[in-house]
C-alpha cells in the first residue's frame, strides 16, 4: 500500500470512528447500556490496536477440537514453530510464531501473547522484513471456559481470522452461529481452509468445498476465501502461506480489521436503534399546544377579569357622581385573582383555582399529542425519548403557566385618557345641578321669610336654574350611558391586547418546557443517524 493511499484510508478511518463514537455518545440514554458499551469496546480495540506496530499483520488461526488447527499451523509456520509448540507448558495458552521481531513486543503485549517464537525465516512465505504475527490459539469449542474466553477475546483483536475446519465437522453449527455468521462483515480479513482433505476421496474434495462455500453464503460471507489443505501430507499449505502473505506485504489488514468492526458495530447500532425518521415539530403543532395550554391555565377566565375589571374602573371614574360610589361595592375581578399586584413576577401568584382534573386532563392530552405527532414515523427507543423530554416538562407546566400568567402585563393600572375629559365634565354636571338648585334654594329662602325676591332669568320662558338642574343632570347620564358604551369597546380592545400577551407568555413556557425538549430529542435523532451513515459507509 502506497504512503499516499495508506493516509487516505487513515483518514477515512478517523472519520468512521469519530462517527461512530458521536452515534455512541448520542445514543446515550435512548439505546441499550450494553449495545453502547459494544461499541464503546469496538473504539477501544481500534485506538490501542492502531497506537501499536502498523508494520505487523497478526493472523489468528481458530478452529475446533480435532480440526488439525495446530497441526497446520505448523506445517505453515515450519519446523521451528512445531519444536516450540511442543515445549509450551499449556495448550489452553496461545502461541505466536513471530517474523519481524522489532516493534512486535507492544503489539503482543497488548494481545496478551507470553509465548513467543521468532521464527526462521521461510523461503516464499516470511522473513523479518515481512512483518508477521501468527497465533496458534486454543480449540473455541474446548471444554475450558478460560479457553473460549482467549478465543472469544482474539476473535476482536486479531487483523486476520483463519479458521480451520475439518471434513467431518466443517457445517458445525457452534463455528457457524456463534462466530462466522456474526462476522459477516469481515470477508476480507477472513479466510477459510478445510484441513485434513487427505481423509476424503479425491472426488468428494471438491463437493464438500461446495458445500462449505454454500454454507458460508448463508453466514454472509460469499466472497470469502476458502481453500482446501492438509498439514499432514503437505497439499494446499503452499496456497495457504500465500493467501496469508498477500494479506501482510500489502500491510492493509489492520485497517481493513479495524473498518469492519466499525461496519458490524455500526450495523448493530442500527439494528437496536430501528428505522425511520421523526416527523419532527411543526408550526401547527406548536400553535395547537399552546392554545389547548392556554385553555388548560384558565387564559380565558384572566382575559374576561380583565374586560371586567376595565368596564368597572372607568364605572368609577367616569359614571355620574351621584351613583358612581355604589361601584365600590363591587369586587374588581383582577385584584381577586391577586393580578394587579407589583411584585417581581417570580415571586408573585396567581388566585386563580388549582388546575383540577379537567385542566390536569386538558393538558396531559395537549403534550401527549404534540410529543406523538412529532416522533411519529421514529423508531421505537427514539419515539420514547421523544416523548419522555415532553413528559419531563409536564410536570412542571402548571406552576411555570402560572407564574407567566402573573408576570404578564395586563394593563391593569393604565388610565385612559378619556376618563379624565368625562370626570371634568360629569363633576361640571353636578356642579351646575348644585348650582341650580342652590339658586332655587335660595330664591325659596327668600319667599319663604317674606323677603324681596329677585326675577329670575329666564331662556325662553325657562328659569335658568331650571334650566341649570335639568341639564346638568341630563348630561351627567348622558355621559355615564355613553361611557358604558365606550367602556364596553375599550374593555374589548384591552381584552384583547391581554389575550394576546397571555398567549405569548404560554407560547414561551410551552416552547421552554415542551417543544424545545422534543426538538432537542428530535434533531438528536437526525444527528446520531446521520453520524451512523457516515460510521457505516465502508
Amino acid at each position: 500500500m502506497s504512503r499516499h493511499s495508506g493516509a487516505r484510508e487513515a483518514t477515512r478511518l478517523d472519520r468512521r470512528l469519530s462517527a461512530l463514537n458521536d452515534a455512541r455518545e448520542l445514543g446515550e440514554g435512548v439505546l441499550p447500556d450494553e449495545s453502547l458499551q459494544e461499541v464503546f469496546s469496538v473504539l477501544e480495540r481500534a485506538s490501542s490496536r492502531r497506537s501499536l506496530s502498523a508494520d505487523h499483520t497478526v493472523v489468528g488461526f481458530f478452529g475446533a477440537t480435532g480440526s488439525g488447527k495446530s497441526s497446520l499451523f505448523n506445517a505453515v509456520s515450519g519446523a521451528e514453530i512445531a519444536t516450540a509448540a511442543a515445549r509450551r507448558p499449556t495448550t489452553s495458552e496461545p502461541l505466536a510464531g513471530v517474523w519481524g521481531a522489532d516493534g512486535s513486543e507492544p503489539l503482543l503485549d497488548w494481545l496478551e501473547v507470553r509465548n513467543r517464537h521468532h521464527a526462521a525465516a521461510v523461503e516464499g512465505f516470511a522473513d523479518e522484513d515481512t512483518g508477521l504475527v501468527l497465533l496458534d490459539l486454543p480449540d473455541f469449542d474446548s471444554t475450558k471456559a478460560s479457553n473460549r474466553e482467549v478465543v472469544q477475546r482474539m476473535v476482536g483483536m486479531v487483523d486476520v481470522l483463519v479458521w480451520v475446519l475439518d471434513p467431518q465437522k466443517y457445517a458445525d453449527a457452534a463455528v457457524h452461529n456463534d462466530f462466522l455468521s456474526r462476522l459477516a462483515s469481515h470477508g476480507a480479513v477472513t479466510l477459510v481452509v478445510l484441513n485434513q482433505v487427505d481423509l476424503l476421496p479425491e472426488r468428494d474434495v471438491q463437493p464438500v468445498l461446495d458445500s462449505l462455500r454454500s454454507i458460508l453464503a448463508r453466514d454472509g460471507l460469499a466472497k470469502v476465501q476458502v481453500l482446501a489443505a492438509s498439514a499432514v501430507t503437505g497439499a494446499g499449505v503452499d496456497q495457504v502461506r500465500a493467501a496469508i502473505r498477500g494479506v501482510a506485504i500489502k500491510r492493509k489488514a489492520q485497517s481493513q480489521r479495524l473498518a469492519a468492526d466499525i461496519t458490524k458495530a455500526s450495523a448493530e447500532l442500527g439494528a437496536v436503534s430501528g428505522e425511520g425518521t421523526a416527523a419532527g415539530v411543526r408550526p401547527a403543532a406548536i400553535t395547537r399546544l399552546a392554545d389547548e395550554l392556554a385553555v388548560a391555565a384558565n387564559v380565558p377566565v384572566v382575559v374576561r377579569a380583565v374586560g371586567q375589571s376595565y368596564r368597572l374602573e372607568s364605572v368609577r371614574r367616569t359614571g355620574w357622581p351621584v351613583t358612581r360610589w355604589l361601584s365600590r361595592f363591587r369586587a374588581d375581578p383582577l385584584r381577586r385573582l391577586n393580578l394587579r399586584s407589583a411584585a417581581p413576577s417570580e415571586l408573585n401568584r396567581t388566585s386563580l383555582p388549582p388546575a383540577g382534573a379537567p385542566e390536569r386532563a386538558r393538558t396531559d392530552a395537549a403534550v401527549r399529542e404534540f410529543a406523538d405527532a412529532a416522533s411519529t414515523g421514529a423508531p421505537g427507543p427514539w419515539r420514547a425519548a421523544i416523548r419522555g423530554a415532553a413528559r419531563e416538562g409536564r410536570e412542571r407546566l402548571p406552576d411555570a403557566l402560572d407564574q407567566a400568567i402573573a408576570g404578564t402585563d395586563l394593563a391593569a393600572n393604565r388610565k385612559s385618557w378619556w376618563w379624565g375629559v368625562f370626570n371634568v365634565v360629569q363633576w361640571l354636571a353636578l356642579l351646575t345641578v348644585l348650582g341650580g338648585l342652590g339658586w332655587l334654594g335660595v330664591l325659596a329662602a327668600l319667599g319663604y321669610f317674606q323677603m324681596p325676591v329677585p326675577e329670575v332669568p329666564r331662556v325662553e320662558g325657562w328659569p335658568i336654574p331650571t334650566l341649570m338642574i335639568a341639564g346638568g343632570v341630563v348630561l351627567g347620564i348622558f355621559l355615564a350611558i355613553t361611557g358604558r358604551f365606550i367602556a364596553a369597546a375599550a374593555a374589548n380592545i384591552r381584552a384583547a391586547r391581554a389575550r394576546k400577551r397571555l398567549n405569548a407568555a404560554v407560547a414561551a413556557v410551552a416552547q421552554e418546557l415542551v417543544v424545545e425538549p422534543v426538538e432537542l430529542e428530535v434533531s438528536r435523532q437526525a444527528a446520531f443517524d446521520a453520524a451512523l451513515r457516515t460510521a457505516a459507509a465502508g
